[in-house]
């Protein structure tokens, strides 16, 4: 028997009902701006989908950690977004709302774990959107040939090309939602048809012994031959042989390659903006998976046949392009870093507007200042835009952050699963609700997802869990110090 749709406001379990969450979406001074379609969604997910990680994450993958096994990785993470998709479908038609996981948790779980995965999707996304606007910056050097985008102000080395990406991406959200959906659906066009020139023109310099090892013999130490903690969390607790190569250097892999797939789960975000959610959220998200799983496979399939692991391995930075000059194809190699630049544009686009959208969620609900929640002349939260591409730009321009991406796959997992379990909570106790996707095999497809993504945590570095932990820690005390006190539901 379906429970009554009250809201809990006591403990800090306290949750909020779906129907609360919707009605909050007609509040006039934090109303967002319907206009988007599932054609839209689609766009967004690719975008952001289709970005660091193939034109970048992919060859240092290939290279140090799985060899030419690298397109057996991406399906084993493409299986478990596309089982977290499926939960997500079925989540965002059913609860329409901004914040994605973090309004997900907050009606199935309670305020505390909403608050728990908020504060690990703020570390998602600004991670993300701070290593991707980086690597835009490197490749701004690759095709305007100087040395990338940096300049030493008084010792310090400070990345322009960072700061000038995060300005011109603050600048089009602040402006609007369908602005950004039309930059992204441009820069989407070219470079989608970048990774289709890698494939069709990489094909003709495959060379079948490139192949062979397909799982090369695995290697002790980390992905790169370092320190215990730089190995997989699974094998230092099974004392394995390493994570670098091998079938554990496999399992690695797909961890690390999750960060190319990064961005399906922040359609949901906007939910709330588009104007048939139950019908076209989940038409966008499971459509952006499909279409760039594809792509990655082709692409992973071609870059292992084209030159050997150990070139990759043995080569600084290694990307597509590398692949394309190792082969001698210069400019192949010029067209793939153009590519890159563009879609590393809207990966930025998305990353920091599904940053806004979770933020402006926690502050409308008084877990954060709900002063920030406030929306401006063209239903967009400015002040909550503004100051995370604030946030973001110093981070970028100041902080060397490099090699962080796991940061991103442990936080964007772990939402996954809070995400599948709660398909089967809302099942349980809300069975009255309208869901414009029904997730498929209840329970057993979002007992696989779980069970797919903590496998793929657990095989991310011992030292990723350590800088997670930590970051959660702080989030438990800043809940307790302000967000406890300061909730709508606590007042």
């Amino acid at each position: 028997m379906a429970q009554d749709p009250i809201t809990r406001t006591t403990g800090r379990w306290r949750t909020k009902s779906v129907e609360q969450s919707i009605s909050d979406t007609d509040e006039p001074s934090t109303r967002l701006r319907k206009d988007l379609t599932w054609w839209d969604l689609t766009v967004f997910g690719v975008s952001v989908v289709i970005g660091a990680g193939i034109f970048t994450i992919t060859a240092s993958t290939a290279g140090n950690i799985t060899g030419p096994a690298i397109s057996i990785s991406f399906i084993f993470a493409a299986i478990a977004c596309g089982l977290a998709a499926l939960c997500y479908a079925e989540f965002a038609s059913t609860v329409p709302v901004a914040g994605s996981a973090y309004t997900f948790s907050y009606a199935t779980f309670g305020e505390f774990v909403a608050w728990i995965i908020g504060w690990d999707l703020i570390l998602e996304f600004a991670v993300a959107a701070a290593v991707v606007a980086k690597g835009w910056s490197s490749y701004l050097g690759t095709v305007f040939g100087f040395g990338g985008g940096v300049a030493d102000v008084g010792g310090l080395e400070l990345d322009w090309g960072a700061l000038v990406i995060i300005t011109f991406v603050t600048v089009i959200l602040a402006y609007g939602t369908k602005l950004s959906a039309g930059v992204s659906l441009a820069v989407t066009t070219l470079k989608v048809a970048v990774v289709l020139l890698v494939v069709s023109v990489g094909a003709f310099y495959i060379k079948a012994e490139n192949y062979s090892p397909f799982i090369p013999p695995a290697e002790p130490g980390g992905a790169e031959g370092g320190t215990a903690a730089e190995q997989s969390l699974f094998s230092l607790i099974t004392g394995a042989e390493g994570s670098s190569y091998g079938w554990y250097g496999l399992l690695a892999g797909a961890s690390i390659v999750f960060f190319a797939f990064i961005g399906f789960d922040i359609v949901a975000t906007t939910a709330e903006e588009t104007k048939n959610p139950q019908r076209d959220v989940p038409r966008g998200i499971l459509a952006s998976l499909g279409i760039v799983t594809v792509l990655y496979v082709a692409v992973a399939v071609v870059l292992s046949g084209m030159v050997n692991y150990t070139e990759l391995r043995d080569a600084e930075s290694p990307n597509l392009a590398t692949a394309f000059a190792l082969n001698g194809v210069d400019w192949a190699a010029k067209v793939i870093s153009i590519g890159a630049l563009a879609g590393l544009t809207t990966v930025v686009i998305v990353l920091v507007l599904g940053q806004t959208r979770v933020l402006f969620a926690m502050s409308r609900d008084g877990l954060l200042p709900r002063q920030l929640a406030k929306t401006g002349n063209r239903g967009t939260p400015v002040r909550i835009t503004l100051l995370v591409g604030v946030v973001v730009a110093v981070t970028a321009t100041v902080f060397p952050i490099d090699n962080l991406e796991e940061m991103v796959n442990i936080g964007t997992l772990f939402a996954f699963v809070l995400v599948s379990a709660g398909v089967l909570v809302l099942r349980r106790t809300r069975p009255d609700l309208k869901r414009g996707f029904r997730t498929p095999w209840v329970p057993l497809l979002p007992i696989l997802a779980i069970i797919a993504c903590v496998w793929l945590m657990l095989n991310l570095t011992g030292l990723t869990w350590i800088r997670f932990s930590i970051w959660m820690a702080i989030g438990v005390v800043v809940y307790f110090l302000y967000g406890r006190r300061h909730s709508r539901l606590a007042q």
